[in-house]
């Protein structure tokens, strides 16, 4: 066999590479195509939050503008879909107070829930002498002696949507639970006295950002 046509059967291999790798990428492509468009068509819904309840363990303004907090927050979520699942890969919960963060963020465990699940955390949010702005503990120290004050429980994370087997990229999410709580040990609502905390049940939709 000559040169020639040792070169000519090599540009045939060649040639033959190339198409079966054109077509395995066209199957790939047509295959993600059809998954991104089941994907489409079922339009995933944004999970459901709410607040259930909230226990005060502590709520103290100290001088000069210092605020220490422990709260054990009651959240559920509920997946609305009936196709498709969702994988929370990283939820950070914490507190605010007018815009603040007053907590530390917690972290969530790493959780997938399936369609139409319904999935609870009992998490501790707290922050030891926090500082906080003079103007909002002025504010503070006018809730605590009205005996009640507005706090916004928050998730910050991410999500991934699961069609079958296939799992889209991360979506960020944001959750705003506000919640009128008591300070001081006051009794408002359905309020229960849990030894030295105080217990309210909320039961409190959130707004929910994906």
């Amino acid at each position: 066999m000559s040169a020639k046509d040792c070169g000519h059967h090599d540009e045939e291999r060649h040639k033959l590479h190339r198409r079966l790798f054109a077509a395995l990428l066209g199957f790939i492509i047509l295959i993600l195509f059809i998954i991104l468009l089941i994907f489409l068509i079922l339009r995933p819904t944004k999970p459901h939050f709410i607040l259930q309840d909230a226990t005060i363990y502590a709520f103290n303004i100290s001088s000069p503008n210092f605020l220490t907090t422990n709260i054990q927050i009651t959240l559920g979520s509920r997946n609305p879909n009936d196709k498709i699942g969702i994988y929370y890969d990283k939820l950070d919960v914490y507190a605010t107070y007018r815009g603040q963060q007053i907590t530390l963020p917690t972290l969530l465990p790493q959780t997938y829930q399936g369609h139409k699940d319904f999935t609870i955390w009992s998490p501790f949010v707290y922050g030891n002498s926090v500082p906080v702005a003079p103007y909002l503990s002025e504010s503070l120290s006018q809730d605590q002696m009205a005996g009640t004050v507005l706090i916004n429980v928050k998730v910050d994370g991410r999500v991934r949507w699961k069609v079958g087997t296939f799992v889209s990229g991360k979506y960020h999410l944001n959750v705003n639970c506000p919640a009128y709580v008591g300070v001081g040990g006051k009794v408002i609502g359905n309020s229960i006295v849990v030894g030295s905390a105080m217990k309210y049940q909320l039961v409190q939709n959130c707004h929910v950002d994906v």
